[in-house]
């Protein structure tokens, strides 16, 4: 199973994915933790410079290669599932139909473009108002970050996105202890079921 975290930046998608990821290792779990963009691929490389201000790439340009940073990991994620594991998202999926719609680009679009990528079986939205991302990162914010009104039709998209019933939206403003508790409750009752 994929299991994706979403939601803006600073809001401690990164950590509670790493945390659910080791708690799960603990238990004797085979997990794989992903994050995406990965910047560690050609697409993901042209990425990191867009976001650096270095490419002046429009809004369905960008959301294109962050599908397509997707695609390339593609193979990885398929095989992985196939064996087994568990995957543990930082970021997936609904990131580019979020920021994306915020952007004014088609929801519909944004979403069959990724129809042939893996589902998420759970997505856990870390909700926190884009005041909050700016105050847990005050120094190095890339041009996205830098935008509370963008940052709020993010939130929006997200909170719209969050109806579907294989979403689970919590506050990220809690602790991250009561957050990775409400995690690993929901993952443990998915893997019950499995």
């Amino acid at each position: 199973m994929l299991i994706a975290f979403e939601g803006l930046d600073q809001s401690g998608k990164q950590t509670q994915a790493e945390r659910l990821r080791d708690r799960l290792i603990s238990e004797g779990r085979r997990v794989r933790f992903v994050s995406f963009p990965d910047y560690t691929t050609p697409i993901g490389q042209e990425l990191s410079r867009a976001l650096r201000g270095e490419r002046d790439y429009g809004p369905d340009v960008m959301q294109l290669l962050y599908v397509a940073n997707r695609y390339e990991r593609r193979p990885d994620l398929v095989r992985w599932l196939a064996d087994g594991d568990i995957l543990v998202s930082d970021r997936y999926l609904a990131s580019s139909i979020a920021y994306g719609s915020a952007f004014g680009l088609n929801a519909a679009w944004l979403t069959d473009m990724q129809r042939f990528l893996p589902p998420a079986r759970l997505t856990i939205l870390l909700d926190i108002a884009p005041e909050t991302a700016v105050g847990r990162k005050s120094v190095d914010r890339d041009r996205f970050e830098r935008d509370l009104a963008l940052q709020a039709r993010v939130r929006s998209a997200y909170h719209q996105l969050a109806a579907d019933p294989s979403w689970l939206r919590l506050d990220g403003e809690q602790s991250r202890d009561l957050i990775a508790e409400s995690v690993f409750t929901a993952v443990s009752a998915l893997l019950a079921r499995r």
